[in-house]
C-alpha cells in the first residue's frame, strides 16, 4: 500500500511538472539565459558584428570614474540624474492625482461606470507613439497650448516652445506621465470600496470632519494599496522610453534635458552598436531599481497598516 501511494504521488508530481514544463522552458530560454548572457556581455566590448571581447570592468569604470585613457561618460551620469528627477517628481504627483480621482469616482452618481471608463482611457493610450506625437504637437512653440494662451491674453504673453526648452521639456514628460493615472486609480478605487462605511459613520458621530476622516481613516486603510502602487509605478517610471524618444526626436534633447536612462541605453546599444556598454547600463538599472525597492520595503514597515493592524 505504501509503495502504491508513493507511485501515485510520483505520477502526480510528474503530471504537475509536465504542465509546468512549457513555462519553465520559456523562463530558462527567454528570461534566465538572456539575463546571464547580458551579464557576461557587460564585461565585454561587443558591436554585434564581431564576437564579444573581454575587457573586464572597463564599462563600469567609464560610467562612474574614468581616467585619461578612458574618460568618464558624463552623459551616463546626466541620464541617471534626469531619470531620478523624473521618477521622484512624476510618481508622487501621479499617485496623488490618481487617489483624488478615485475618491471622486467612488461617489454614488449617475453614469459613474461611464466616467470611470473615460478616465481610464489615457492609461490605455498614454504609452503609444500616436499619443507621444500628439503631446509633442500640443507643447510645441506653435502648438495648441501656446495658441490658447496667446488668444486668452490677446498676445500679451508669448510662451516658449515647451518641448524645446531645457528648463521645461522634462515637465512636459512629467505631465504626460501624470496624465496616465488610470491604472493606479482603478487600484485605489478597489481599495476605497473595501473600507467599511461604519468607520466613517463612527467618525462623523465623534465630530470628525472630511479632512480628519481622510487622514485618520482613508490613508491608513489605503496604505497597503499606496505602497503597492508606489513600487509598481516607480519601477515603470525608471523604464520610461517611448515618450522621451518621440518627444525629443530620439536624441534626448534639448541639451540632454530629456535623456532618460532607457533612451541613452538604447542609443548606446543600437545607435552606436555598443552592446557591451548597453548591457552594463542595463545591470546598473536593475541594481538601482532593486536597491530602491528594498529601501521602500524597509521604510514601509512603520507606515503600512494591514487589516490585522500590523
Amino acid at each position: 500500500m505504501r509503495s502504491q501511494a508513493l507511485n501515485r504521488a510520483v505520477k502526480d508530481n510528474l503530471s504537475s511538472y509536465a504542465f509546468l514544463l512549457p513555462w519553465l522552458l520559456g523562463f530558462l530560454v527567454l528570461t534566465f539565459y538572456p539575463m546571464i548572457y547580458s551579464l557576461y556581455l557587460s564585461f565585454t566590448r561587443y558591436n554585434i558584428l564581431q564576437p564579444p571581447k573581454w575587457i573586464g570592468i572597463r564599462n563600469y569604470f567609464v560610467m562612474f570614474a574614468g581616467n585619461a585613457e578612458f574618460p568618464r561618460d558624463e552623459r551616463f551620469l546626466n541620464s541617471l540624474f534626469v531619470t531620478l528627477r523624473f521618477v521622484f517628481i512624476s510618481v508622487p504627483c501621479k499617485l496623488a492625482f490618481a487617489l483624488a480621482v478615485a475618491m471622486l469616482m467612488n461617489q454614488k452618481l449617475r453614469l459613474i461606470p461611464f466616467y470611470r471608463t473615460i478616465y481610464y482611457i489615457p492609461t490605455l493610450l498614454g504609452g503609444s507613439v500616436a499619443i507621444s506625437v500628439l503631446w509633442r504637437r500640443l507643447f510645441a512653440g506653435d502648438g495648441v497650448i501656446n495658441t490658447i494662451v496667446r488668444q486668452l491674453t490677446n498676445g500679451a504673453l508669448d510662451p516658449p516652445s515647451w518641448i524645446s526648452s531645457p528648463t521645461f521639456a522634462i515637465y512636459t514628460l512629467i505631465l504626460l506621465a501624470v496624465w496616465q493615472f488610470g491604472s493606479p486609480m482603478i487600484i485605489f478605487l478597489a481599495g476605497l470600496k473595501q473600507i467599511p462605511q461604519e468607520y466613517y459613520e463612527a467618525a462623523s458621530v465623534d465630530g470628525a470632519g472630511k479632512v480628519k476622516q481622510f487622514f485618520s481613516i482613508t490613508l491608513p486603510s489605503l496604505s497597503p494599496i499606496i505602497f503597492f502602487n508606489l513600487v509598481m509605478q516607480m519601477i515603470s517610471a525608471f523604464q520610461s522610453f517611448t515618450q522621451a524618444y518621440i518627444i525629443s526626436g530620439g536624441n534626448g534633447g534639448p541639451v540632454d534635458s530629456t535623456m532618460f536612462y532607457s533612451l541613452y541605453l538604447y542609443l548606446r546599444g543600437f545607435a552606436h552598436s555598443q552592446m557591451g556598454y548597453a548591457a552594463a547600463m542595463a545591470w546598473i538599472l536593475l541594481i538601482i531599481i532593486a536597491v530602491l525597492t528594498v529601501l521602500t520595503f524597509r521604510g514601509s514597515n512603520s507606515l503600512v497598516t494591514y487589516g490585522s493592524g500590523e
